[in-house]
This record gives structure tokens, C-alpha cells and sequence, in this order.
């Protein structure tokens, strides 16, 4: 049998490997339209910023290791044009035909406003490979750009403003809703925004970009223009071949990460994956659903009936050194989803005061009616990972907050206080769905 898999980053190879991990004597090909392959691309605004000093040190693998200890076919610049599934067959631009038994589609997402007037200037940027990272860095070495302008607030519009100013540039990030990292909370907005100002960094918020002039953007001066904004799946590709789409407009997959073709599957970016808190079908672009996604489609490709049972949307990004993390829905977002939300925020210590702790702001939110962890948020420079990842096991495994705030969580003073940050919420969630 054959296993033909488009797309070489974070889910097309785990796909790949896992695959082969399942069928030692499948035969398999990767399909990647770009000159490099298992790259971290959350990783390139490290690189922008200088603290990755070369950009080889973001490839995992290449298409020889690959090749040499995984006895798998990836094959760069190879860019699949066209899919006949009825012939089992994909059509690279070169005009060959590769043939496969079974498919994985792991064409990811694009941003950057292609159509955008003037996004073809010089010097405006997008960050999604690594191509479009060095030529970024080369640009602030060689031109010593002095104002930069960032489209976008989200994950890579923040991290690359951190890394620029950081270069030295004024920095100005223009994002068109109310709200910055993805989250549709005021209070976590305000944290953000508090932040990026301290080190010199201004957000805008409900501001659209029509065009890029030469000289600056929506009336602010710049010297060059990043646009992390537009997100979208690859999806064109799959569309045309009979794919269908779900609502989100990503590929349409079940829980073995199959789409409606029999023997195609999809992951990753392109994909739609299920929400754990509702139980429906939701987009939500990140590596880590990425890579755990692409290793079921493999799985299963390969003959195994594994499932990849959803996500609950976690994430978490450092501002200038602050944690800023979310899980599930803020409180607009859970209304919107038709929960009945209750909200707490606190502000405690990390470790306790005589071992210098520093403030961490917690945010839980809950269905008044099931009493049910549906959302929360953790923003802080020290725990923050490790607080996000316990509420997000609870979103995960369906607790209620009367559970979760009995949690019996470590306690040292070097790492936490006796109560947790954490718990402290969840007793005063219980306070608010008492009210």
C-alpha cells in the first residue's frame, strides 16, 4: 500500500512517522511545495529577535534523515496542483502524477493580507517560513529600520513586535477587533496592552487596514510593515478535489481525522478538529493540535483506528517576559457558545510574599447551570504553563469548579503558596455561582 502525504511541517510528518511507526513496509511520500521541511515555526519570531542565532537551528529534520532512517520519500519543491481521487492520484505543477492508496492532507494556513494594496512592497513582511524569517532579519541588519508597524494582535503579531522592538524599533500593533491575542475579554486586553506599553510598544485596537503606503500604514510612520493578520486553511486544493468544508471553512474531518472522500484524510491547520467544552467542530490553528492530529490521520492512513478526540483551544504566549495564557472560552465567547457564564478574576501571589512572589492574575469562568469549568486565563511571569495546563485538564475531563477547587495541587515555597492562585479563583467562583 501506498501513503502519499501533502505537506512537510508539524502535522504532514507526524502523519508520516506515525505511519510508518504503524506499516513497516508502507510505502510513503511527502509532498512539500517549499524549499525546507519540520521546522519550528513558532519559533521564528526567536529568530527575528536574535536569540536563535541561525535558522538551521529551527530544522528538525531534513528530507535526507528522512529518507535514511525512516525510509520515507520527501521529496521539497514539489507542489501538488491538483488531486483526482478518483484515479488515486495527485497532480504535482511539474505535470507528474504521484499515486497513492491513501491520502493525507496537511496543506496548513497562509495570512499576511495577500491582497492587500501595497503587501507587495519592499519592505513589508509576513512570518510564516523561514525564508520569510531571514529575510526580515537581513532587512533590520542591512536597512536599520527605526518604526515598524505590526498588522494584527494575534499570537505571531505580538511575539514579533516583542522581537522587534527588542531590535531597537518603535513599534506600533494595529489590530481590527477590540480585542488583542485572540481572546474576546476586556480584561485580558487591558493585561496586554499594559504590558506592550511598559516596554515601549503601542496596540490599537478597532483599527482596519485598507493599504500600505511606502512611509506607513492607517496614519502611522513606519520604515517597515509585518502582517500577521488574515489567517486562513489552505483549503483550495481539497475543495476542488470534493472535500467538504465545515462552517469554519477548514476541512471537514471525524475523529480519525477522515473527510468525507473514503481513504483521504486531513490535519493541522487546514483542518477542522472537535471543541471539547461544546462538542462541535471549531478551527483552531496551533502546532500542537497540529502534530497531535497529524499522528492519528497517520494512524489511521496506515490501517490503525486511533482518534483524536478534540482540543480545548490552549495557548500561551510570552509578552516582554509575561505569560499570557488562555484555555476555552472567555466569559463573551461561552455567552456566545450558549453557556450561562459566571466569571472570577483574582490577583494572588505566585509563592508566597517571603519568597519573592510576584502577582499572577487568574480567570475562571463556568456554566451557571452545570457548575462546569467552561473557560479560563492565567497571566503571570512565573507558573504561568503550569497553571493554564491544570485548568485546561479540567476543561478537558468535564470538571465542575466545587471538583477543581478541591484539587490537591503541590505546594513548596520556592513554587507556590499553600494556596494555589488557581484555587483561590475557584473559591471565589463558588462565591459567584452562589450569588
Amino acid at each position: 500500500m501506498s501513503l502519499v502525504v501533502i505537506g512537510g511541517v508539524a502535522a504532514g510528518l507526524s502523519a508520516a512517522a506515525r505511519a510508518r511507526r504503524i506499516d513497516p513496509g508502507l510505502e510513503i511520500v511527502v509532498l512539500e511545495s517549499g524549499p525546507a521541511i519540520s521546522y519550528a515555526a513558532c519559533g521564528l519570531p526567536y529568530f527575528v529577535e536574535g536569540r536563535v542565532r541561525e535558522v538551521t537551528e529551527l530544522i528538525a529534520y531534513t528530507p535526507e534523515r528522512f529518507r535514511k532512517e525512516r525510509k520515507i520519500d520527501v521529496r521539497t519543491g514539489a507542489r501538488v496542483t491538483a488531486i483526482s481521487h478518483a484515479r488515486r492520484e495527485v497532480v504535482l505543477e511539474s505535470g507528474a502524477k504521484v499515486p497513492y492508496e491513501k491520502l493525507v492532507i496537511a496543506t496548513g494556513a497562509r495570512g499576511g493580507l495577500p491582497d492587500l494594496p501595497g503587501a507587495q512592497l519592499p519592505n513589508v513582511f509576513t512570518l510564516q517560513t523561514l525564508d520569510d524569517a531571514e529575510r526580515m532579519r537581513r532587512f533590520l541588519r542591512e536597512r536599520k529600520p527605526e518604526r515598524a508597524v505590526v498588522v494584527g494582535a494575534g499570537y505571531i503579531g505580538v511575539e514579533t513586535a516583542d522581537a522587534l522592538r527588542r531590535n531597537g524599533l518603535r513599534v506600533t500593533i494595529l489590530e481590527r477587533s477590540a480585542h488583542a491575542l485572540l481572546r474576546d475579554d476586556e480584561g485580558f486586553t487591558a493585561a496586554v496592552r499594559g504590558q506592550l506599553e511598559r516596554h515601549g510598544v503601542e496596540l490599537r485596537t478597532g483599527v482596519t487596514v485598507t493599504a500600505i503606503a511606502p512611509d506607513g500604514v492607517a496614519g502611522v510612520p513606519s520604515d517597515m510593515v509585518v502582517l500577521a493578520a488574515g489567517v486562513r486553511p489552505n483549503v483550495e486544493l481539497a475543495a476542488a478535489a470534493g472535500i467538504e468544508l465545515g462552517a469554519s471553512g477548514a476541512i471537514r474531518t471525524d475523529d480519525h481525522m477522515e473527510t468525507n472522500l473514503r481513504g483521504v484524510f486531513a490535519a493541522g491547520d487546514c483542518a477542522e478538529v472537535t471543541h471539547l467544552v461544546t462538542g462541535r467542530p471549531t478551527w483552531i490553528p496551533l502546532g500542537t493540535t497540529a502534530n497531535k492530529a497529524g499522528r492519528v490521520a497517520g494512524a489511521c492512513a496506515a490501517g490503525a483506528r486511533e482518534r483524536f478526540p478534540g482540543v480545548v483551544g490552549t495557548s500561551i504566549v510570552s509578552v516582554f517576559g509575561m505569560g499570557f495564557a488562555t484555555t476555552g472560552f472567555s466569559a463573551a465567547a461561552a455567552r456566545a457558545e450558549g453557556f450561562s457564564p459566571v466569571v472570577a478574576r483574582i490577583e494572588a501571589n505566585s509563592r508566597p510574599r517571603y519568597y519573592q512572589g510576584v502577582k499572577t492574575m487568574v480567570e475562571l469562568v463556568a456554566d451557571r447551570t452545570t457548575r462546569r469549568l467552561v473557560g479560563g486565563s492565567v497571566i503571570g511571569e512565573d507558573g504561568t504553563a503550569g497553571r493554564i495546563n491544570v485548568i485546561a485538564t479540567a476543561l478537558q475531563t468535564r470538571m465542575r469548579v466545587d471538583e477543581f477547587e478541591q484539587l490537591d495541587l503541590a505546594y513548596a515555597p520556592p513554587f507556590t503558596p499553600v494556596w494555589d492562585p488557581i484555587l483561590i479563583a475557584a473559591q471565589q467562583l463558588i462565591k459567584e455561582l452562589m450569588a
